[in-house]
């Protein structure tokens, strides 16, 4: 199997997580499952937007890279063997690296929410902030009585961006593969290399 048909594997896999990605930021924007009265009562790294761009826009364009070299031509573009699928296989290596900043992009803006925790109403007399402290709600479920409002806003925000922080560490190993697999395919041709998912023959 061709490096071509790896990077096609790997780019189909990454579109429903890009996908994936996109839903579960736009669900943070409604907190506990509702409609927030204020924008100021949003989580703040809800608004640094790392599902939409990081999981989803950024990952998108090296995810369509990746299916298109399947589609190339093994002895080059129009038949000239001095170029072709080699460019193809090191622009995707580059594709590969926008969409691992951008995996990772999500991953730390995730990993910081989770260990954050979610803004809430944390008094009766209508105090928005943030309750908990180094992540000690995740160990003591007893302290997510700390949040009034809105209603299972703790368990709403901790399973997204638990989502987002699984898919961005996905997101980053298919990209790192496939930077390796690009410049495998940049140094070695793509006929003759080695592939995955299953295939058994060249492109």
């Amino acid at each position: 199997m061709c490096t071509g048909s790896c990077a096609k594997c790997l780019g189909g896999t990454l579109i429903p997580l890009a996908v994936l990605g996109l839903l579960a930021n736009i669900l943070l924007f409604f907190p506990g499952g509702r409609v927030a009265d204020n924008n100021d009562h949003i989580t703040t790294e809800v608004w640094y937007f790392g599902g939409i761009c990081g999981n989803g826009i950024l990952m998108i364009f090296p995810a369509l890279v990746f299916l298109g070299l399947k589609n190339n031509d093994c002895c080059g573009c129009c038949g000239n063997q001095s170029c072709g699928k080699r460019f193809a296989m090191f622009t995707s290596t580059i594709f590969a690296a926008i969409g691992f900043v951008g995996a990772g992009y999500s991953f730390v803006i995730s990993a910081v929410a989770i260990n954050k925790g979610p803004k809430c109403q944390v008094s009766e007399n209508g105090t928005w902030g943030y309750p908990f402290h180094e992540g000690d709600y995740l160990g003591d479920h007893s302290l997510w009585s700390k949040c009034l409002n809105p209603t299972d806003v703790v368990p709403w925000n901790l399973t997204l961006f638990s989502i987002l922080l699984i898919i961005g560490g996905v997101q980053m190993c298919l990209c790192a593969i496939q930077a390796i697999n690009g410049l495998l395919g940049t140094l070695c041709g793509d006929c003759q290399c080695c592939g995955c998912c299953g295939g058994d023959g060249p492109v």
